[in-house]
């Protein structure tokens, strides 16, 4: 099964991309909640090159790596990468009222769909709100 999430994000193109790939604006966005953080991102952007984050409760009670291989990198376009045999596909569209930043994945079958995609579109609203901030 896919899920897809998506947002629109009020901010240049270049700003929206560079606020994906790089490793500190990573830490700045990718959580789900205030009750956690990322506390180091790695991006080795190129076909074959890997990706890594870590993600920790704030109250220190858990964490887990998010971490993966590039498949296809289309700058300023498009990403895929493949993380624990899933398939992630990130797609960035310039529009009149700004960029469609689009997120198509795999489901795991731990967790119901629904959580999952809620999880991970408040992490895209996360990203969203950092890039905007950083635009205005």
């Amino acid at each position: 099964m896919k899920i897809t999430v998506e947002a629109v994000v009020k901010a240049p193109l270049e700003t929206v991309w560079s606020a994906w790939v790089t490793p500190a604006d990573i830490m700045a966005w990718n959580a789900a909640s205030d009750d956690w953080h990322t506390t180091a991102s790695t991006v080795d952007l190129r076909v074959g090159g890997a990706f890594s984050s870590r993600m920790e409760a704030r109250d220190g009670s858990g964490g887990f790596d998010f971490a993966g291989t590039y498949r296809r990198v289309e700058p300023m376009a498009l990403i895929e990468s493949e993380f624990g045999g899933r398939i992630l596909t990130v797609t960035f569209a310039e529009t009149a009222h700004g960029v469609t930043v689009r997120e198509v994945f795999d489901a795991e079958e731990t967790n119901p769909a629904e959580m999952q995609r809620q999880g991970w579109q408040a992490i895209l609203d996360r990203f969203k709100a950092h890039v905007e901030s950083k635009a205005q």
